[in-house]
């Protein structure tokens, strides 16, 4: 169980209060509320409970039920395999791991198909998974086997070790060849489901970027990840006002259809768990990606 005491600094209304302290919507703490996990001064209130200066609140969040995860064959791309990692190519439209919503028909159904000895240092819900890409990005994803392989796995992204590059098309003609994006990144308050550039609960996170093709409207740039915040790339390209082409999300509404963003995880590098050699895959564009890129009109460098 998770246990959270805070005290009221401003007259609010409860819900919204609370859910601008953590990670949390304001449905999520309305239920708190209505099931008796939340208290104001030891009692229960309603949602629109008006907080007064000085009132302590108590949250105490029990430990989540773990859905039944099952295996299920679905076909992967499996770019690398021995006894300790997997290295996959996710399409896109693939959840990674199951989650409320989305219990089947996810890489985790899918890995736990084709394997029974996956790393189980992350419970039932995402087992083997050391790291996530969205939905709707396609690339490269590292799976660990056993928990050596996970921890060793964890441990790199930790230390900023593993190599992680991504193509993107994103809107607009970008001017500078190469830039990094150090912006820190948190929950959108006005979106609970948007992350955004805040300096309000946040955490730091670095993109680096490089132009690989200039088209008309559009830019082509890999983008290579020093942190791994939720939505990084979509966040940090929209924040310099390059949001990712076909992003429903953070991007325009008026884009290309490609059924979810133009972003692809190209390269993934990282050292082996046992053996400590340095190992490194590359992913070619998926061809609805290589399709939209064909449609552009491509601007020819002057220089």
């Amino acid at each position: 169980m998770e246990s959270y005491t805070f005290v009221a600094d401003e007259k609010a209304r409860i819900d919204k209060w609370v859910s601008d302290r953590g990670e949390w919507s304001r449905s999520q703490v309305q239920e708190w509320i209505k099931t008796g996990v939340l208290l104001v001064n030891g009692t229960a209130v309603k949602p629109n409970y008006k907080l007064q200066l000085g009132d302590e609140i108590e949250v105490n969040i029990p430990e989540a039920v773990e859905l039944e995860v099952l295996p299920e064959q679905i076909s992967l791309d499996i770019v690398y395999e021995d006894e300790d990692v997997i290295v996959v190519n996710k399409p896109r439209g693939m959840v990674v791991h199951p989650a409320a919503g989305h219990t089947s028909g996810t890489l985790v159904n899918a890995l736990l198909g084709h394997c029974d000895d996956l790393s189980g240092i992350n419970g039932v819900k995402r087992p083997g998974i050391v790291h996530r890409i969205d939905k709707d990005t396609t690339g490269l994803l590292m799976v660990a086997k056993n928990d050596l392989a996970h921890e060793s796995l964890a441990s790199q992204l930790k230390d900023k070790t593993i190599k992680r590059e991504y193509i993107a098309l994103v809107h607009g003609e970008l001017v500078h060849e190469l830039g990094t994006i150090e912006a820190p990144i948190g929950r959108d308050t006005n979106d609970r489901q948007r992350m955004t550039v805040t300096d309000r609960n946040a955490k730091e996170a670095v993109t680096h970027f490089r132009l690989l093709e200039r088209y008309k409207d559009f830019t082509l740039v890999e983008c290579k990840l020093e942190t791994g915040r939720t939505h990084q790339i979509r966040v940090h390209m929209r924040y310099i006002g390059h949001s990712l082409a076909g992003d429903p999300k953070y991007g325009p509404r008026r884009t290309i259809d490609l059924g979810g963003q133009a972003l692809h995880a190209a390269t993934l590098g990282f050292y082996h768990p046992r053996t400590k050699q340095w190992m490194e895959f590359e992913a070619p564009l998926p061809e609805d990606f290589k399709a939209e890129l064909a449609k552009l009109d491509k601007i020819e460098k002057t220089r």
